[in-house]
């Protein structure tokens, strides 16, 4: 491509045109650094001057207890899906770092399965609600909870991209079939232009044949679409949430704080080239 013509689709793809990037972290495992690959991923976007929202669509509220203790949230995300529920607006919040935000999340989005039954349009709340705020942000990360129903299918619905992280563990890719199999049924109908950016492996300990043995397995499975980074298993990672801080305030030299800034680099990058390949496409 041309540098003109790069530079005039940067023009056209300025904020506020459909180009945020919309992130859903996802797999239906649990334990798998989901939560902490999200927290830490935003994060690292943020300090990379993109204006992030970070939103927490898991019942157990794990990221947004990263942030904020569970008395100063006055609405969460639960309140987006009611039906006539609030403007995302009155959701998010401002956390230390003036890039990033934070949605909240609380436990009474575990009951939103059974409220949202027989809803025709459950599946797109999430979406509807992200609309008027997409020109606000330059990405949007979506934590998700681990299993398959109605929120997961919402994060999916609302994203433009689905991270996978996979733990280098024994059966660390069982499972990861049903969550392409959604992928796939969201890709048919609701959401055709949803793309897999790629799979990441976390709690990965060098020291380990297991580890080892399993990142080969994942990179002979992904391919192309596993991330050059990996996420180390890391005392620091796991401790900063509880000092209400993320990777790169609490151990700011940490090797984990270095991997997701690697991380993120990857990301930005695959996302810039998703849009100009895309953008290739309607031109051609």
């Amino acid at each position: 491509m041309s540098e003109a013509l790069y530079i005039g689709l940067r023009l056209r793809l300025g904020r506020g045109t459909g180009l945020t990037c919309v992130l859903s972290i996802a797999n239906q495992k649990g334990g798998v650094g989901k939560t902490t690959t999200s927290i830490n991923l935003a994060a690292a976007l943020a300090l990379k001057k993109k204006r992030t929202l970070l939103i927490d669509l898991d019942p157990q509220a794990n990221t947004s207890i990263a942030f904020f203790s569970p008395d100063e949230t006055q609405f969460t995300t639960y309140d987006l899906f009611h039906e006539h529920g609030c403007e995302l607006a009155k959701v998010v919040r401002p956390t230390k770092d003036p890039n990033l935000f934070v949605a909240p999340a609380r436990l009474a989005l575990a009951r939103l399965e059974q409220q949202l039954a027989g809803q025709f349009d459950a599946p797109y709340k999430l979406k509807d609600a992200l609309a008027p705020a997409l020109k606000d942000y330059n990405y949007i990360v979506v934590d998700t909870p681990p299993a398959l129903g109605i929120l997961t299918v919402n994060a999916l619905v609302a994203s433009t991209h689905l991270l996978v992280p996979i733990q280098a563990a024994y059966f660390a890719i069982e499972g990861t079939d049903d969550l392409l199999e959604t992928y796939a049924r969201i890709r048919s109908r609701p959401n055709p232009d949803l793309k897999v950016l790629g799979v990441v492996i976390t709690l990965y300990d060098k020291r380990t044949n297991i580890s080892r043995d399993t990142h080969e397995q994942i990179r002979a499975t992904f391919g192309d679409a596993l991330f050059r980074t990996r996420i180390s298993k890391n005392v620091r990672l796991e401790e900063s949430p509880a000092y209400k801080e993320t990777i790169f305030t609490y151990a700011p030299k940490s090797s984990g704080a270095e991997e997701y800034r690697k991380l993120a680099q990857e990301v930005l990058q695959r996302v810039e080239e998703d849009r100009v390949a895309r953008h290739s496409q309607d031109a051609a």
